[in-house]
């Protein structure tokens, strides 16, 4: 049984941890090809800029599907803000064209911890400029996901795995099934062939996520299982160890195990410095021994 840390050693850490079950990451850009057979392909993002040519036998009069209106910027938002391999995609566009998404995308990037609909209005919108592009559809994805839409998460995310081949979004994917109810589904995902290729980050996540799915499914001794192992040791502060920890201390509290609970919810608070879990609360909330 691991024994709770305190206060390990600790490398440099980010600004902030990596929080894919129901905390996404921020769809500014990805790290390789893309966050991963191919969608139907809609019609060409600059195709609303292109002159129409005119249309015969009354076409004109036909119902066009109404545009999504574009959310007001902030004053500063720079395109030059987007990572280089978001602006690298972006290169496929037009130059004013791309500008106009990379402004929306940043902004959506910006809103998505505070106002998550708001995110998802930029994402959204950019999505509509330019629907093919692998960054914008995840962004729409993470956005939705962010915004407790997770059957439209879903499939903006199964789509950008098509369109790329990435499988960096199983977690979101394993989350959204979790979240429309569907712990078997999510099970299934971590199952993937793919689930080996996953960034060590990306996969303690899947895990936090298939733990979840465990509880959801009632069988608590699993879900402490499966979150057991070389990252719930690791004598290192990692991206991830907050969220890992807590997971596990919650785990093991579903499966009756009251004092192991504490002792590792001691833990997270004794190490999540920019107090990102409610750990101190759930502390409080314990029976006392």
């Amino acid at each position: 049984m691991p024994t709770p840390p305190r206060r390990p050693d600790r490398p440099n850490r980010p600004d902030r941890p990596d929080r894919p079950d129901r905390r996404p990451q921020r769809p500014t850009g990805r790290s390789g090809p893309a966050r991963a057979g191919r969608p139907e392909r809609p019609s060409r993002p600059d195709a609303a800029m292109a002159p129409r040519s005119p249309r015969r036998d009354g076409a004109d009069d036909a119902p066009r599907r109404p545009r999504l209106a574009e959310p007001e910027l902030p004053t500063d938002i720079d395109p030059r803000e987007l990572d280089r391999d978001a602006r690298a995609e972006l290169r496929s566009l037009p130059e004013s064209l791309a500008e106009r998404v990379a402004v929306h995308l940043i902004a959506a990037g910006r809103a998505i911890d505070e106002d998550p609909a708001l995110a998802r209005r930029h994402a959204w919108y950019a999505r509509s400029l330019a629907p093919r592009l692998a960054i914008v559809r995840e962004a729409a994805g993470v956005t939705a996901y962010a915004d407790g839409d997770f059957a439209a998460a879903l499939a903006e995310l199964r789509a950008v795995r098509r369109m790329t081949g990435d499988p960096a979004q199983l977690p979101l994917l394993a989350d959204c099934e979790r979240g429309l109810g569907r712990p078997d589904r999510a099970l299934a995902l971590g199952r993937d062939p793919d689930v080996k290729k996953l960034e060590p980050a990306a996969r303690v996540e899947l895990a936090i996520v298939l733990s979840g799915a465990r509880r959801d499914r009632k069988e608590y001794d699993a879900a402490v299982v499966g979150l057991q192992g070389l990252a719930l040791d690791d004598p290192q502060v990692q991206p991830w160890t907050v969220r890992l920890w807590y997971a596990y201390a919650d785990a093991l509290l579903d499966a009756g195990r009251v004092g192991e609970a504490r002792r590792w919810f001691e833990s997270v608070v004794d190490i999540d410095d920019e107090e990102e879990t409610d750990a101190v609360e759930r502390l409080a909330a314990l029976p006392a021994d």
